[in-house]
């Protein structure tokens, strides 16, 4: 048997099994908070505050903080 991973999310300490994704801490974390993420309400950044895929596989001790969605701006069209 695989030991769990420890992970964290908006600083609060969550253990999940091997094999979990970011979603899976998240509704560990926050099931109304994981409803949200998954409508695309909602979005993960890492430690250093770059965006993370609810689908990304974990590793232990993984920090992740849940943000506001943000619309992305329309790239200019190459001319």
């Amino acid at each position: 048997m695989t030991a769990p991973l420890t992970v964290f999310v908006n600083g609060a300490r969550i253990e999940v099994p091997a094999g979990a994704t970011v979603m899976d801490a998240v509704a560990a974390a926050d099931p109304t908070a994981a409803v949200a993420l998954g409508r695309g309400e909602r979005g993960v950044a890492d430690s250093r505050g770059l965006p993370v895929e609810p689908g990304a596989l974990l590793t232990g001790g993984f920090v992740m903080r849940l943000v506001s969605a943000r619309a992305r701006p329309a790239e200019p069209d190459a001319d």
